[in-house]
């Protein structure tokens, strides 16, 4: 169990991979641990999209777009450069997963519980990559929630939420994060 302790202390979101590529194998086992997770009513609203190169080519109209878009709200100077790092997001880390939940908009207790249900089956993922060395992070910027995207990949935006990107790739940097200390989230109540 010790092991898992510390996969669960040491596991920090990774900003730069390096160029290698990660095996179909090691998804499948990092899915294999997604689809173990606690889910309300069995439902398994979750649903894995790993993204190729060819698709996310698709995407770069909408991900210049929201840059630009970004860069004149921040009145950047350098709007090519905020072009080119948006790009580089989305095309220069060696795996790209989009990660969807089942909307109910019927019922929207199911819908949080659904999503509640998406993010550990996301966070499982994300930790047995880490067992196996690979990092990742979770994005959740604006072209999650663009219209563009839906179209791109082909999601029914009327069935699915995407709840974000997980890059994943090996870690060029693991960077030392600072975390709150327990005492300040913690409460026992009598």
């Amino acid at each position: 169990m010790r092991e898992v302790q510390e996969i669960l202390n040491n596991r920090r979101t990774i900003y730069r991979f390096t160029s290698e590529d990660v095996s179909d194998l090691d998804l499948e086992t990092g899915f294999l641990a997604a689809n173990n997770a606690p889910c309300h009513k069995l439902t398994f609203p979750w649903k894995f999209y790993v993204v190729g190169k060819e698709t996310r080519k698709k995407l770069l109209p909408a991900v210049v777009s929201l840059a630009r878009d970004k860069a004149a709200k921040k009145k950047e100077d350098d709007v090519q450069m905020a072009e080119e790092r948006a790009i580089s997001k989305i095309m220069d880390v060696p795996r790209m997963i989009v990660v969807t939940s089942k909307l109910s908009r019927n019922d929207l207790f199911r819908e949080k519980e659904d999503y509640a249900a998406t993010v550990c089956s996301l966070h499982n993922l994300v930790l047995s990559l880490w067992d196996l060395g690979i990092g990742s992070q979770w994005s959740t910027g604006a072209i999650t929630r663009d219209e563009r995207t839906y179209s791109v990949l082909e999601i029914d935006s009327t069935k699915e939420r995407i709840i974000g990107f997980l890059k994943v790739g090996y870690p060029e940097i693991v960077p030392t994060n600072e975390k709150k200390n327990p005492n300040e989230f913690k409460f026992y109540l009598p």
